[in-house]
């Protein structure tokens, strides 16, 4: 078996489950090669995957969560610290400052909105007869949530959501430049938000942000674009992926399209958990190991990249039934795809669920006979998974 996890040609349509497979049963932790860096152990299990993502004291997420570390030059962020790569107790710290806006009781007080946000969102679609999936449904709603939430404008988040999309890319489909200028683009964005929340504080996440402090040092300029970034980014990959890769997967399975569709509340909630699995919109994350260990039964050395795949971690047969078959009913269903617990486990994976949920009671309520239309494009990426587009149709 010729093993490659990192061409983004096996994340078109769907991810290297053959690949995934094969490790799983005979390279549990298979040292990787890796073009321009030292290489790094993928990890294909369910257990070592949720092992190594609660050890944060073993496998640490410093300096990376990326399996490239980047160019190496010297970075005007270096001596700030963005969330998703800091370790307890810091992580712990940084967390507790927007933690309360991400609590189950807060997701659920914006449910109202998030509804009346999912139909207009449908509205603005339901006389046309068509539409491309990703970019006018899926991509909308994390978009004009993260927006509201941050304070800023409905247009300028979707004019970052398209920068996510670049900064996700490989190097195989966009040249650094590019992502330089995404990033960029952020940046500016981010600066404008924060001399606003200053100047202008209101009730949103942004001004909770810009106005708050962790360890006693007052959120600065770059803290607030690592948060901005992180929410943005965050914000919008579960969701925009998740419900187009899971339509994608229901129109695939057009038998457990018809059972959703037969009793929406009674099967729409194991559904979402099931298209989670499935899907797996977080291809990967890595960790450093910070001493020699043993993992798998493999001498782990300090320093080592170890990187958890998430997608192969919610196919492993030693946990899932038929993990091949896609079972809207599935129950139990211990997927890993907000990561499977520990410190770094999703913040905003109470929030995503109820985006989600609003989005699809939506589509599948107010456009019953929709389809696909094809062909779909694929995101050029191995680190985020899902369409980039989709041509669907359906009854104006």
């Amino acid at each position: 078996m010729e093993i490659d996890l990192l061409s983004v040609d096996g994340y078109r349509g769907t991810q290297p489950h053959d690949q995934f497979s094969w490790l799983r049963e005979h390279a549990p932790a298979y040292w990787h090669p890796e073009p321009n860096g030292p290489g790094f152990w993928a990890i294909t299990r369910h257990d070592d995957v949720r092992a190594v993502g609660r050890d944060h004291q073993t496998f640490s997420s410093h300096p990376s969560i990326m399996i490239s570390d980047g160019s190496g030059e010297p970075s005007p962020f270096d001596d700030h610290t963005m969330m998703l790569v800091a370790d307890p107790p810091l992580h712990t710290r940084m967390r507790r400052l927007v933690s309360r806006e991400f609590t189950p009781r807060a997701a659920n007080a914006l449910r109202p909105r998030i509804q009346q946000l999912a139909a207009g969102i449908v509205d603005r679609i339901a006389d046309r007869g068509e539409c491309d999936l990703v970019t006018d449904i899926a991509g909308e709603m994390p978009s004009l949530v993260i927006a509201e939430m941050l304070g800023i404008s409905h247009d300028e988040s979707r004019r970052l959501y398209h920068c996510t999309e670049t900064i996700h890319a490989s190097s195989e489909v966009v040249s650094s430049e590019e992502r330089r200028n995404a990033v960029t683009t952020m940046f500016m964005s981010s600066q404008a938000a924060y001399a606003d929340k200053l100047a202008q504080p209101t009730d949103d996440l942004g001004s909770l942000i810009a106005h708050g402090a962790v360890d006693g040092e007052a959120v600065d300029a770059i803290d607030f674009f690592l948060w901005f970034m992180l929410l943005v980014d965050a914000g919008g990959d579960t969701t925009r992926n998740l419900v187009g890769g899971g339509l994608h997967a229901l129109f695939e399975h057009p038998d457990q399209l018809g059972l959703l569709r037969s009793d929406i509340d009674g099967h729409l909630g194991s559904a979402i958990e099931e298209m989670l699995r499935w899907v797996s919109p977080v291809v990967y994350m890595r960790r450093t190991a910070t001493t020699d260990t043993e993992l798998a039964g493999h001498v782990i050395d300090a320093g080592d990249k170890v990187v958890m795949y998430y997608g192969a971690a919610n196919r492993d047969p030693a946990v899932f039934d038929a993990p091949e078959r896609f079972d809207i009913t599935r129950s139990p269903n211990p997927h890993v795809a907000f990561g499977g617990g520990g410190p770094h486990y999703c913040l905003g994976a109470n929030l995503a669920r109820l985006e989600i949920d609003a989005i699809l009671r939506e589509i599948l309520s107010r456009l019953p006979d929709i389809e696909s239309t094809g062909p779909v494009e694929w995101m050029g990426s191995n680190f985020i998974f899902g369409p980039s587009r989709m041509p669907v149709r359906f009854t104006p």
